[in-house]
């Protein structure tokens, strides 16, 4: 069983572009129900079934299953009315990675980063780019954003 331990931040300022080159993400939601979330994702041409259930508000069950990148297309096409689209910079960070996000259409202004880690109690680094902690805040979740834009709030 797969268990996804990450929290995440509010970006602040420009000190974390240049630091790598962002990949385009295109995301549709069969589920956002806060307890299990079903996300269908494209990325460039390869893309994912992921089914995501709470287990802490650091903590998820997660499954993450490669699907033909036209079976996503045609499930985000006809049963995602709620889709994210991004670009994902993955940067590197004093042995851990930060995957930074800068929404797009109705989010766009947002940037998040998050950081997945080994254990809850797991010690790291920020990158002085790094601002406000918001992984409890569950308005900040894709799942949230794509039903309830950034720029409706």
């Amino acid at each position: 069983m797969g268990v996804e331990i990450e929290r995440r931040f509010r970006v602040t300022g420009e000190a974390w572009r240049g630091l790598a080159e962002g990949l385009r993400y295109r995301q549709g939601y069969l589920s956002v129900d806060p307890e299990r979330t079903v996300r269908v994702r494209v990325v460039g041409e390869q893309a994912w079934l992921t089914i995501k259930g709470r287990i802490t508000q650091v903590s998820r069950h997660e499954f993450e299953y490669p699907i033909p990148v036209a079976d996503a297309q045609a499930m985000m096409d006809a049963m995602c009315p709620m889709v994210v689209d991004k670009l994902r910079y993955r940067i590197e960070w004093r042995g851990h990675i930060w995957e930074v996000d800068e929404f797009f259409a109705e989010n766009a202004g947002l940037v998040l980063a998050e950081i997945e880690l080994p254990d809850e109690a797991t010690p790291f680094d920020k990158p002085a780019w790094i601002g406000e902690e918001v992984t409890e805040d569950p308005r900040f979740t894709n799942a949230y954003l794509s039903k309830t834009p950034y720029s409706r709030w």
